[in-house]
């Protein structure tokens, strides 16, 4: 009968399995659930077998992923039933589906507590069971006392005992109060003679909780553990079923053993010798064997006896047994095994006079940093970083400087921090500590912080013997070919200050020094330059003679990175008219940096004065004596526990940390400032680590056709009420960024403020053509449809957002998301604008990013809700990896009102976002020309004519540079791109035309990576043939019909193509 009463659940599951796809499985479950809500609304012509068939359903749907939010007060009501089959599934059904905060809970209490003090053992366990996986604080409170006689009642049968053990400890844990501790010390110590091991087995469970809160009260405990571990190691009268590989209850003797690390100590010489009588006989018994369960077993008991004999501080010879018995196992082929035997080992370094013990195994520790598995380098890297002192120090940190060659990218930053630390603490002369920071620096220049070179240059500032030696190493390093932009400030630095120093040696004239230095000046961002510029005005200094030359050549640089604020109003205007290619080129031409333009005004003015440089510019002075900012990075950068993980990660779930713009309107209704809108730093989301994160839309990441990338069109969906809940990882803090100083060109966003406002500034109304909505519109939740859809062309968007900063990506009725970039060698940083448009909250907010594999995401949290009328700023981080035409993209959904949006945008971080242009001349071009292997693209008809094409070109961010090539019918362009794989390299583009026949043409891509290449090659094919609409327009000139054919002789004179253009 009862099979025939549960056909309906059998063919239920029958047809869930036959599904197809999702979708249809998706329509079974929710007709189901119709059903079931039907049939409930009827309960009382529900039988007991219809309604216990109906709750298994509920709960084969709540284990398929589906929520269940109905049906409870059915499934509670089951408890209450007189028989056994309809409370069995009650008592299950309801641990699954409710949680101990569930208000249903509160009806069955008594029902619970009766079956507990009845006298049915099967009624007891389910009871116990159900309490013991979802008690919460009130249970505790009404059923402690019954739980405790359950479990201190001899006539009571070991099965229901155990389970009221277990019970009462997770009653304990949700409310400590239940249990007396003057009273239950003399029971705990009589429940630690129970003979029955799974009795014995869930007590130890409920003493290591007790323990744990309050071992002082539980001393008379003390040796009915050690009991239990001889009773355990001598096999005497343990059962057959408690026997695990040969081995007796393991999870017994560890549990004892980690009650015993509770004691502070055990005093008393029986208890204490007893105890490492078993500790012994564990350390020498233990081996590796082939069975994977055995292994498993012997060594949970015999790292726990190792982390008991470290706590116990036992006599050396016991120690050097333990770390002989680790050696051996980090030297064995389970790589489990080995990764146990080097984090124990790492422990043991806490114990007194055990490190020079460790030390005999210091070359097998060093090859576990060349293993495949990471997590066993990184354990290895922990404790040759542990076990290092003075005597060890140098061949440690070369061993570290080795293999930061061959180091994956996710170790690299751990492992440079830890050999600089080392270097620092343990260093036997400090040009030994020198000599390896400069090492560290080149081989790891991304993952060194500013931290380490401050401190090498604070060393260097205050010990007047080391300055020649670190100029001279500083000099040497600069002739290398490639260089990472961190050795070149801290070259430049020192060079700057101590070069003076050098000057009777070979190659370390000023003029020697200024040239070499000057080489890498137009391959390194701003905050470099300006080193190199206050390294030029000390050189300028410390020449002596003067020598004119040299002045003239520093003076002529100074004055190039002079801006005037014509030149400023210039870059404003050629943005407002809409030429933005010559604007940006302009740009490129003029620095508008803030702290380099005053640096160059300042040095400029300060050479024509003589006596005053000498006064500014003297030598730095000593710096005062302070804490190493390494050492204290270092401590905190410890790895927290995982509760302490999981504590933080609760916190910032709780709290958004992006900034919310409240709509609050200037009382006299004058339009708010430009730049209203500033920049913050935010806390960010590591979402390209998520390699575990499953997302179904994953698809819409621009994959690839026959090399092209496919287009990802943006959608807007209606779905599902309920919107789902945005993931926070723990957050990590950013430098802040430097201004922008073209201003807020977002200012459209800025809901702060009348639109009509927003004219009144010509800045702000770039943004104005280009969308056909224009001012935002404010709209109630009454005035919305049922269906939202952009109300810009957001293809159009992306592509404007490609060659710009700055501008509107999507708008629809309800929200405008807007965007912002800075770009800064491999790195860019984008700012999203979210603002709501309407009087009524936008709700549910979620925001991913679905990177490809050549970028590292990493986002701020998101808000779940946007005020009426407000904006909140959201930035993300990029990090470049390597080069690819993929695209980001943005997954983001909102509620408003009953309607779920989700749409999905391509992000504008193109391959030529992380190009520098940069300008060759013939004597560095062609060298380099020859010596790379170039790819070649030909086209039968000029898909652009060459002036619109050197547009093209700038707009890439690529140096057109006129006369390069000899032969004037080609054109040349230089870039510098910039990825984490090869930092700075240089990419050179030739175009070359038939004068028989202009309508052919072939383009050539070469740079020093193949992949790099062939990369560049396809995104500028895409730019002329598949992607038209992303060409810029040539410059146009009416006034001035000779203008085009005398383009190329005026790419390098910004001035000449500006009085062409007006």
């Amino acid at each position: 009968m009862a099979l025939s009463g549960m056909r309906g659940l059998s063919v239920f599951i029958s047809d869930v399995r036959n599904c197809h796809n999702k979708e249809q499985e998706r329509l079974r479950v929710d007709k189901e659930l119709g059903n079931i809500r039907t049939r409930f609304k009827n309960e009382k012509g529900l039988s007991p077998y219809e309604k216990k068939k109906y709750v298994w359903k509920m709960l084969y749907i709540h284990m398929l992923g589906y929520d269940v939010d109905f049906g409870h007060m059915e499934t509670v009501s089951l408890i209450s039933a007189p028989k056994y089959p309809e409370k069995q599934v009650g008592y299950i059904v309801t641990s699954c589906l409710l949680n101990e905060n569930n208000d249903f809970l509160r009806m069955v209490i008594n029902t619970v507590r009766n079956d507990i003090i009845g006298r049915n053992e099967t009624y007891q366990c389910l009871a116990l069971t159900m309490v013991g996986n979802i008690g919460g604080k009130e249970f505790s409170e009404s059923l402690a006392p019954d739980v405790q006689k359950l479990l201190i009642s001899s006539s009571c049968r070991p099965v229901v005992r155990k389970k009221a053990a277990l019970c009462l400890l997770r009653l304990y844990r949700k409310n400590p109060d239940v249990v007396n501790i003057d009273g239950w010390s003399d029971r705990m110590a009589q429940l630690l003679d129970e003979r029955d091991l799974g009795v014995l087995t869930s007590v130890m469970s409920l003493f290591v909780s007790l323990v744990s809160n309050n071992a002082e009260a539980y001393w008379n405990c003390l040796p009915k553990c050690v009991r239990i571990l001889e009773r355990m190691a001598r096999n005497q009268d343990i059962p057959q079923e408690y026997t695990y590989y040969g081995i007796p209850s393991p999870w017994l003797q560890v549990k004892a053993m980690r009650a015993l690390q509770y004691f502070p100590t055990i005093e008393d010489p029986s208890a204490r010798r007893a105890l490492f009588e078993v500790l012994q006989r564990i350390l020498m018994g233990t081996d590796v064997v082939k069975n994977v369960n055995k292994n498993n077993a012997s060594h949970a008991v015999l790292f726990e006896a190792l982390a008991l004999v470290m706590h116990l501080d036992a006599e050396k010879e016991m120690m050097s047994q333990c770390v002989a018995l680790l050696g051996k196992f980090i030297a064995v082929r389970e790589p489990n095994i080995r990764y146990l035997g080097l984090e124990n080992m790492s422990r043991m370094l806490l114990v007194t006079d055990v490190q020079d013990i460790i030390k005999r195994h210091q070359a097998q520790i060093i090859t576990s940093l060349k293993d495949p598995d990471i997590s066993i380098r990184r354990r290895a890297l922990d404790l040759l970083y542990g076990m290092c002192d003075v005597t060890n120090a140098k061949e440690i940190v070369e061993e570290l400087l080795q293999y930061l060659n061959t180091a994956e990218f996710a170790m690299r930053e751990e492992l440079a921090l830890k050999a600089a630390i080392l270097a620092e603490k343990f260093a036997p002369d400090l040009s030994w500590y020198v000599d390896v920071i400069l090492q560290l620096i080149d081989k790891a220049g991304d993952f060194v912080s500013d931290d380490i070179w401050y401190r090498v240059v604070q060393f260097v500032t205050n010990n007047e013997d080391l300055q020649p030696y670190a100029a001279a190493k500083a000099r040497e390093y600069l002739d290398k070919p490639a260089l990472h932009e961190t050795m070149v400030k801290v070259s430049a630095y020192l060079l700057g200050e101590y070069g003076h120093l050098l000057a009777r040696r070979p190659s370390c004239s000023p003029k020697e020094l200024f040239t070499i230095i000057n080489d890498r000046l137009p391959t390194v961002s701003t905050s470099t330059i300006a080193i190199i510029l206050s390294s030029y005005a000390k050189i300028l200094l410390h020449t002596q003679p003067p020598d004119a030359g040299l002045q003239q050549q520093i003076l002529a640089i100074f004055k190039k990175y002079q801006l005037t604020l014509s030149a400023l109003m210039i870059c404003h205007l050629l943005f407002v008219e809409g030429f933005f290619t010559l604007a940006l080129y302009f740009r490129h031409e003029s620095y508008i940096d803030v702290e380099i333009q005053q640096r160059a005004v300042e040095y400029f003015e300060l050479s024509r004065k003589g006596a005053a440089l000498a006064d500014v510019l003297a030598e730095m002075p000593k710096f005062p004596e302070r804490e190493s900012a390494l050492l204290k990075k270092a401590e905190d950068a410890e790895v927290d526990t995982a509760e302490q993980s999981a504590i933080k990660l609760r916190s910032q779930q709780q709290t958004s940390s992006a900034l919310v713009l409240a709509d609050q309107l200037p009382v006299n209704g004058s339009a708010p400032a430009a730049n209203h809108l500033t920049l913050v730093k935010m806390p960010s989301q590591n979402i390209a680590e998520e390699s575990n994160v499953s997302h179904e839309e994953t698809a819409l990441e621009a994959p690839k056709e026959n090399g092209a990338p496919v287009e990802v069109e943006s959608k807007v969906e209606i779905l599902s009420e309920t919107a789902a809940e945005s993931k926070v990882v723990p957050p990590t803090s950013h430098s802040p960024s430097q201004a922008d100083l073209l201003a807020d060109l977002l200012g459209p966003l800025a809901i702060e403020g009348p639109p009509a406002a927003v004219e009144q500034n010509p800045v702000q109304g770039l943004e104005a053509n280009e969308s056909p909505i224009g001012d935002l519109a404010l709209a109630t939740l009454e005035d919305q449809s049922n269906s939202v859809q952009p109300i810009v062309n957001v293809e159009e968007k992306f592509h404007i957002l490609c060659t710009k900063d700055s501008g509107v990506l999507y708008e629809d009725p309800n929200i405008q998301i807007g965007l912002k970039a800075e770009w800064r060698a491999h790195h860019g940083r984008l700012i999203l604008f979210l603002g709501n448009k309407n009087t009524s909250p936008i709700v549910s907010m979620r925001a991913l990013i679905l990177p490809p594999s050549h970028f590292k995401v990493e986002l701020s949290s998101v808000p779940d809700t946007i005020p009426p009328r407000a904006q909140v700023q959201i930035p993300v981080e990029f990090t470049n990896l390597q080069a690819s035409r993929d695209v980001a993209v943005l997954d983001f959904s909102y509620n408003h009102g009953t309607v779920l949006v989700n749409a999905k945008l391509r992000l504008p971080v193109v391959l030529h976002k992380f190009l520098q242009p940069v300008t060759l001349t013939p004597e560095e071009y062609f060298p380099q020309w020859k010596a790379w292997t170039v790819q070649s693209l030909s086209f039968k008809k000029l898909p652009l004519p060459l002036p619109e094409m050197a547009n093209l070109f700038l707009s890439l961010h690529l140096a057109v540079t006129p006369g390069l090539d000899t032969n004037p019918n080609n054109m040349v362009a230089c870039g510098t791109f910039f990825s984490e794989a090869t930092h700075t390299m240089l990419c050179l583009v030739r175009v070359e035309t038939d004068p028989q026949d202009r309508t052919q043409l072939r383009l050539t891509v070469a740079s020093g990576d193949q992949y790099l290449t062939f990369e560049l090659k396809e995104y500028i094919k895409e730019h002329l043939i598949d992607l038209p609409r992303t060409r810029v327009p040539s410059l146009p000139a009416p006034q001035q019909p000779q203008l085009p054919p005398a383009a190329p002789a005026t790419y390098n004179d910004p001035g000449a193509m500006l009085a062409g253009l007006l």
